[in-house]
């Protein structure tokens, strides 16, 4: 059977990725042998649970005050799953209660708001944005930061509320990304600046795959660290503002030499590349 089977030149390339690249082809489809691991590896059951599993927030909060944060807790508009899914809209705003909430906080006017929201994977948020925040907060001494608040049935543009509401200067909405066949916890970071409601999606900057398969937690905050303060210099976020904080990192090691030559392989871009969000 193996004589039926055209491999996939990029085969080698497999060992770098989890991503379901480099497969090969049998007549117009995958081979057996890696169909038979797809379903195996019931990546499409990780990816539904991933959107519908609820945030434990109870957990959420107690980790971060072990940690000496300070925090709140909020919900959207949307009142359940169903609705989230079905109605976008409703996750980019408060419900009353809530803005009720934070409306009375609004004397506070911290440089930077945290939002931990669920958005479509709890599993990001409850595995990736407290080892995150432990890794960022550290560099941002000279900063004012307010309260953490971990927000249920979320999208990216509920920050914008909730900095507004808080007179914040810099909103960052640590999110659980759309999950995909090989990445169900993969975090997403969202920075404005000057939120309020209304902002477009070209207002932020977008860090994304943040994991440790992806971009692990030391340069996702690295990154950040780059983005705050060109943000506060610059006084905006988005398609003004650029990452080159990769130019700032430690030199990477020469490449090897390979028969005499030096490898002119080119360099794999880097797993947490900024992109505008969706």
């Amino acid at each position: 059977m193996s004589d039926f089977v055209d491999k996939n030149p990029w085969n080698a390339l497999r060992q770098l990725t989890n991503a379901r690249i480099a497969l090969g082809r049998a007549g117009n489809s995958v081979p057996t042998v890696p169909l038979l691991a797809f379903n195996l590896s019931h990546a499409h059951a990780h990816a539904r649970d991933a959107v519908h599993h609820p945030l434990d927030t109870e957990a959420l909060h107690e980790q971060l005050h072990a940690l000496n944060f300070t925090t709140l807790d909020v919900h959207s508009a949307a009142p359940d799953r169903e609705h989230y899914l079905r109605r976008p809209d409703l996750g980019r705003r408060l419900s009353d209660e809530s803005r009720a909430v934070l409306a009375q906080l609004a004397n506070e006017s911290p440089d930077v708001v945290f939002v931990i929201g669920d958005g479509l994977s709890a599993f990001a948020a409850s595995k990736q944005a407290v080892p995150l925040l432990q890794a960022a907060v550290p560099q941002l001494a000279d900063w004012k930061i307010g309260p953490i608040v971990v927000a249920r049935q979320a999208r990216v543009a509920l920050g914008d509320e909730i900095g507004e509401l808080l007179h914040a200067k810099i909103v960052v909405m640590l999110i659980g990304e759309r999950p995909g066949l090989s990445s169900p916890d993969s975090l997403g970071i969202y920075l404005t600046y000057a939120p309020k409601v209304g902002c477009s999606d070209a207002q932020r900057n977008c860090i994304s795959n943040v994991r440790p398969e992806g971009l692990d937690y030391p340069l996702a905050a690295h990154k950040l660290h780059y983005l705050f303060t060109h943000a506060r210099r610059l006084g905006l976020t988005g398609v003004g503002l650029k990452d080159d904080s990769d130019a700032s990192l430690p030199a990477a090691p020469a490449a090897p030499v390979i028969g005499g030559e030096a490898n002119s392989s080119p360099t794999p871009p880097s797993p947490g590349a900024t992109a505008s969000a969706t």
